[in-house]
């Protein structure tokens, strides 16, 4: 078993730089939905997809990816999601029409999926426990660096150059985080060897499939039938009675794709519930937001960017603080007051926005929300794994 190093620090900067890349392009294609509409003379539906195909890879693909980088080493699986991720980002300025975008598209969320589980089974291998927040303050201030520089270098360039290149701009940043992994980050290891769930790989794809297409394309089709008797609801079904067969697979399973020990701890269950609440309200801000600013407000892509800017900003400095008040205090309370400050940024950004409301209408709102978010990232993830063993690191 991988000894926390004695400077853990470089090996983190790398890994920092390929959890900001995914991030990075979570939100730097929302400023371009405009240009991309126009560019590739394709529908809003279709647009849509350059999210939702991205996104839901990332989720299909997320918990296998955790396994095998168990199973291989979570820097191997870093390194191969880095070029898987890169390849795809060039294709993805390459592409001619909407239905080569969306096809890169899912295979960056591929990518983004081998990276994303690997970023934490590294960080918690090299830093000793009395040092987690203080690594975890600065992972989550990736967060906000990359929330502010999406919305931001994507309005810079859509505004001086062309949609393609918020693609392009992936490419030096995923060359010098691979060089830097086989570089600077060590081969850690779980304590034992893995053995590989197929069968629960399957059922968990498929099911996971089912819910989050069901979830992305409900309100196209008013949550009702698609065609013929395949319908929102029996899609959801499906998903959930798989769900179901998964998890009395996994029971079974001496080596479960998901160990189910993980969910006996009652912190990692609840952080789990809290992360997602927190990932539906990010990502159901941004988009409407923007196009709210661009379409409505008349913006540019540069001046949408930089009006969201205040929450990632504040986000990015207040991060690392609140790693080390867990550190030192918990982060129980912290993350407590994060998602009260979160939730009233939000909610007093949508009652400030009217037809007439200019970029200073929404900083208040936005410094509350960046308070708020830079407290939650760093305690919620300490607390989630704070009791998960090293070998489940990947899981988890």
């Amino acid at each position: 078993m991988t000894q926390p190093l004695r400077n853990p620090w470089p090996a983190l900067l790398v890994i920092c730089l390929g959890f900001f890349m995914i991030m990075l392009d979570t939100t730097i294609v929302y400023v371009a939905t405009p240009s991309i509409l126009t560019s590739l003379q394709t529908s809003f539906d279709s647009v849509l997809w350059v999210f939702n195909g991205y996104l839901l890879a990332y989720a299909v693909l997320l918990i296998t990816a955790g396994r095998l980088g168990d199973l291989f080493g979570p820097r191997n699986l870093f390194a191969a999601g880095l070029v898987v991720f890169t390849a795809a980002s060039v294709f993805c300025g390459l592409s001619q029409d909407a239905t080569q975008l969306i096809a890169w598209r899912v295979v960056q969320g591929v990518g983004g999926a081998l990276i994303a589980p690997q970023s934490l089974s590294v960080l918690t291998s090299i830093f000793p426990r009395e040092r987690m927040g203080a690594a975890l303050g600065v992972w989550g201030a990736v967060i906000g660096v990359s929330t502010i520089a999406g919305p931001t270098l994507g309005g810079l360039i859509v505004t001086n150059f062309d949609w393609r290149w918020i693609f392009f701009v992936n490419l030096p940043i995923g060359i010098a985080a691979f060089l830097g992994a086989f570089l600077i980050v060590p081969d850690v290891r779980p304590g034992r060897a893995h053995k590989f769930d197929v069968v629960g790989v399957l059922i968990s794809g498929l099911a996971l499939l089912a819910i989050v297409y069901a979830l992305i394309e409900g309100q196209r089709y008013e949550w009702g039938t698609i065609t013929g008797f395949v319908s929102i609801p029996l899609i959801i079904g499906v998903g959930v009675a798989l769900f179901v067969v998964f998890l009395f697979w996994e029971r079974r399973q001496a080596e479960p794709l998901v160990p189910l020990r993980l969910f006996q701890h009652r912190n990692y269950t609840l952080m789990n519930w809290t992360a997602l609440a927190v990932a539906f309200a990010m990502q159901g801000i941004f988009l409407p937001f923007t196009i709210y600013l661009q379409s409505v407000l008349g913006m540019s892509a540069l001046a949408s960017g930089l009006t969201v800017a205040p929450l990632s900003l504040v986000s990015m400095f207040v991060a690392p603080f609140s790693g080390r008040l867990v550190d030192r205090f918990g982060g129980k309370y912290l993350l407590m007051a994060g998602l009260t400050l979160f939730a009233t940024g939000t909610g007093l950004l949508f009652w400030v926005a009217s037809l007439d409301s200019t970029w200073q209408t929404f900083v208040p709102a936005l410094m509350v929300a960046g308070l708020g978010m830079g407290c939650v990232f760093a305690p919620m993830t300490t607390i989630a794994m704070r009791d998960v063993a090293p070998r489940d690191t990947g899981a988890a």
